[in-house]
């Protein structure tokens, strides 16, 4: 990793400032601990599935640690500046590793589901301080190399997450992809109280919690219907409508009490902004991209290839190396030019291309053509996920800089949320629907199907779960694909902003 050079070095003797070669290596280290918990999971899904059971549950998993994170992304913006970003980071780092420690100790589903909820409190304090202290010293001229190397950790977390999670499972058990965040937590707190050195004057802030609870409500009952409807309840039933009300009602709240509130959590003049209002759509769509594949590629894996968890941590390498240096390119390139909307462009039609390669993915599919596949994915994702943060930082106003910082943030964590939760539900009805036609209405299947279980089924009963499985898999890719056409259609709205100096 290059030494940032003489402006950064500038900026580091500047005494009213963190000195930025100690504080960088310290926020970097803290974006690796919330990223790779985002990841670290998936490789682990099917053998905590076998384990303590509940396929139809499989995607709260993830979308429980996505939820709680995204429902305190602005709140912890606000918080730092409040009290100070030092104290809130490290509060945020301890709830996180509290929250770890517990869901090592999970003895069911819904056990290990809440306590994901729980660490997610903390995560998503993780990654939106970080970005917020960056925008504090560094310039929108100099931030898209740091923004770069950023883009770059974040997708070195999701190639070491995958890789670590199979390795874990095999070698010792499920339970340590949560116990390995101790130490590095650890680690994290030591560095940040050692070297993070942030200003001593607090701003007094109004926090809009009635605003906080508007968005929570919002997007749970969202998430409970995307997630619920056609496999936990039918779409007839009246309880899943009731949750959707709920839902569009507790928007309208959001929206009324944002009109109102002293500082609202999310300023609607901000939707008034073009470069927010697309960053944030385009975020939301990418997320729903980016959590949904990580969620199901090792899943096909293990089930239909027959990959050990840690082999199909390494099948990932071609997605998340792509990702990880795209991303760094990206943003050497951008400070270079200047430019950037090319990138969301690009960058949106290769994930577009990927998800419809994806979603014609076969039990006989080669393993190499599958990595040309995830490769394509990757390095799209890369060319649009900091790209939109650093647009948004450089056209907002100063005073919103935070506030839009963690906003961007935020629709990026709602894609994924909605994402992983509404193709949890697409997987689970197509894969039902599939083995009601494939398998004869009087075939008992075991309780907890993880891989080795349905491979241990008799040859035909096997060979038909396989292609119901992998007929599921089509629905959710094609689904996605034809998501990102939107997001593509919406770069092209993007307009090139000349790029801040100070």
């Amino acid at each position: 990793m290059d030494q940032p050079t003489t402006t950064a070095g500038e900026l580091a003797s500047a005494p009213q400032h963190p000195p930025i070669r100690l504080l960088f290596p310290a926020l970097l280290l803290v974006m690796l601990l919330a990223a790779l918990d985002q990841t670290i999971v998936s490789t682990a899904l099917p053998t905590i599935v076998g384990e303590l059971g509940g396929l139809n549950n499989l995607s709260w998993v993830v979308t429980a640690y996505l939820l709680t994170s995204t429902i305190v992304v602005p709140l912890y913006g606000k918080f730092g500046d409040l009290f100070g970003r030092k104290i809130v980071l490290q509060a945020a780092i301890v709830l996180f590793l509290v929250g770890s420690a517990l869901c090592g100790i999970a003895q069911n589903m819904t056990q290990l589901i809440l306590l994901r909820a729980l660490q997610g409190l903390g995560g998503g304090g993780l990654l939106v301080v970080t970005m917020a202290a960056i925008a504090d010293v560094i310039p929108p001229a100099e931030r898209g190399r740091f923004q770069g190397v950023f883009g770059g950790v974040f997708g070195l977390a999701t190639v070491i997450g995958p890789l670590l999670g199979g390795f874990l499972v095999e070698h010792l058990s499920w339970r340590w992809i949560f116990y390995i965040n101790l130490p590095l937590g650890i680690v994290a707190l030591a560095v940040i109280g050692a070297v993070f050195k942030p200003h001593t004057a607090h701003i007094k802030h109004t926090i809009d919690y009635m605003g906080a609870a508007f968005l929570a409500g919002a997007l749970t009952c969202i998430i409970l219907f995307t997630s619920q409807g056609g496999t936990i309840l039918p779409w007839s039933s009246p309880q899943l409508w009731f949750t959707l009300v709920m839902g569009l009602v507790c928007i309208g709240g959001f929206i009324y009490e944002e009109q109102r509130a002293a500082e609202p959590i999310m300023p609607l003049e901000l939707f008034r902004q073009r470069t927010f209002l697309l960053s944030s759509l385009i975020g939301f769509i990418i997320g729903v991209s980016l959590f949904g594949s990580v969620t199901f590629i090792p899943l096909y894996l293990q089930v239909v290839k027959g990959s050990t968890p840690s082999e199909a941590g390494m099948q990932m390498l071609p997605m998340m190396g792509g990702l990880l240096v795209m991303s760094v390119i990206t943003g050497r390139v951008i400070s270079k030019i200047g430019k950037y909307r090319m990138f969301p462009i690009g960058g949106t039609f290769l994930v577009c291309v990927a998800m419809t390669l994806l979603a014609r993915l076969q039990i006989s599919t080669p393993i190499h053509v599958m990595y040309l596949y995830m490769g394509i994915l990757g390095l799209g994702l890369g060319m649009v996920m900091q790209v939109l943060i650093l647009a948004v930082q450089n056209t907002v106003e100063f005073k919103h800089m935070g506030v839009a910082t963690s906003g961007a943030t935020l629709f990026r964590s709602i894609g994924g949320s909605v994402g992983v939760a509404a193709f949890g539900a697409v997987f689970s009805n197509g894969l039902a629907a599939r083995l009601q036609t494939l398998i004869p209405p009087d075939t008992e299947l075991p309780h907890a199907l993880g891989p080795a279980a349905i491979h241990q089924l008799p040859t035909a009963l096997r060979d038909d779960y396989l292609q119901a499985f992998a007929g599921a898999l089509h629905t959710v890719y094609l689904s996605a694909a034809c998501v990102v056409v939107l997001a593509f259609a919406l770069a092209w709205l993007l307009k090139d902003h000349p790029l801040r100096k100070h």
